[in-house]
């Protein structure tokens, strides 16, 4: 549907009636910033801003994205590494994972299924922001290395090397907390 609006050109899928970003945009952007460890509170308010956001480029009068889901994506995850950023600032690590703990047991889900979620939750925390933002990109938000180039402004090869260092990082991460 926003693909459609955004051949119209940006006043299309500005004054479009509705929401900017359908249901599966939505839960996208939210999947990237749960990923990108912002707290479940957050996510109502991160979303909101993938959305000013993209409000603000037609307001402005710029082109709209090529491919809006793949321009939204991107946006959160830059607003995850935003958060990130800040929340460094106000608290310590630890303090930051013990607010992080796994819920209780959940009917249907295994330990061993906690168990691993919780360290890959861990290990995508440790990565740096770079690294973290083309894995999410690339394996959460199921986009393409070139779609994360062009959105990042980086040469494709530059993606496929962070994200070959972020795999082999966590990777070892996993083996060394005997996860895997």
């Amino acid at each position: 549907m926003l693909r459609r609006r955004a051949r119209r050109g940006p006043q299309a899928y500005a004054a479009a009636a509705g929401d900017p970003l359908d249901a599966a945009q939505e839960r996208r952007v939210r999947a990237v910033l749960a990923l990108g460890g912002v707290p479940q509170a957050d996510l109502p308010d991160g979303v909101q801003q993938v959305r000013l956001r993209l409000l603000e480029r037609a307001a402005s009068g710029r082109e709209a994205p090529r491919d809006v889901s793949a321009w939204a994506a991107v946006v959160a995850s830059n607003l995850a590494m935003d958060w990130h950023r800040a929340k460094r600032r106000q608290e310590r690590l630890g303090e930051r994972l013990a607010a992080l703990r796994p819920p209780e047991h959940v009917p249907g889900e295994g330990e061993d299924t906690r168990l691993l979620s919780l360290a890959v939750a861990q290990g995508l925390d440790e990565l740096p922001d770079a690294q973290r933002q083309v894995l999410v990109l690339r394996f959460y938000a199921d986009l393409p290395v070139r779609s994360i180039a062009e959105e990042l402004g980086v040469p494709e090869g530059t993606v496929k090397s962070r994200l070959h260092t972020a795999v082999r990082a966590l990777r070892a991460r996993l083996h060394e907390d005997e996860v895997v």
